[in-house]
């Protein structure tokens, strides 16, 4: 293990499950002395942060470890939910074709993951995707946290269009 890394516990309301939830993700150190962290993990219930954003963390007496504040910086990097609707569906064949367009992912089950879209990838491209396989009732999908710029490659398509 990376000895820069370290765990924040965030704290949040989470649209998917409809309850608070807890949840410790793996963060780089970027300045322990100022409070400051780079995430380095993908969210999977939808805090308003997302892989690479560089945010301010406390630690707490009770909890016992570092505990999110607020971002400080954002990656321009997106986090996309995928639930699969279809239990005949592998999962590991879209996970594969989103790795090949530079999209990470991480599994929570066999039914969701969530997918972190780097802010250099165009998500025209990837969305354009994610419709096909939605469009076959294979998957549903969110986009919990969409950066301006990826916003922006949606949204100066439908202009252009």
């Amino acid at each position: 293990m990376d000895d820069n890394l370290t765990k924040v516990l965030f704290r949040y309301y989470s649209d998917v499950l409809e309850d608070d939830v807890v949840e410790t993700m793996w963060a780089e150190i970027i300045d322990d002395q100022k409070g400051l962290y780079k995430l380095d993990s993908i969210p999977f219930y939808g805090p308003m942060i997302s892989c690479g954003d560089v945010f301010k963390a406390t630690f707490d007496e009770v909890e016992e470890m570092l505990v999110f504040n607020e971002v400080f910086e954002f990656s321009g990097n997106s986090v996309i939910q995928i639930i699969i609707m279809n239990e005949n569906f592998d999962k590991e064949i879209l996970r594969k074709r989103l790795l090949e367009y530079g999209c990470e992912s991480e599994g929570v089950n066999d039914k969701y993951f969530v997918v972190d879209i780097p802010s250099e990838i165009d998500y025209l491209e990837v969305k354009k995707m994610l419709e096909e396989f939605e469009s076959k009732a294979l998957i549903q999908f969110a986009e919990p946290v969409l950066s301006n710029q990826h916003f922006n490659d949606i949204n100066i398509h439908n202009f252009n269009s």
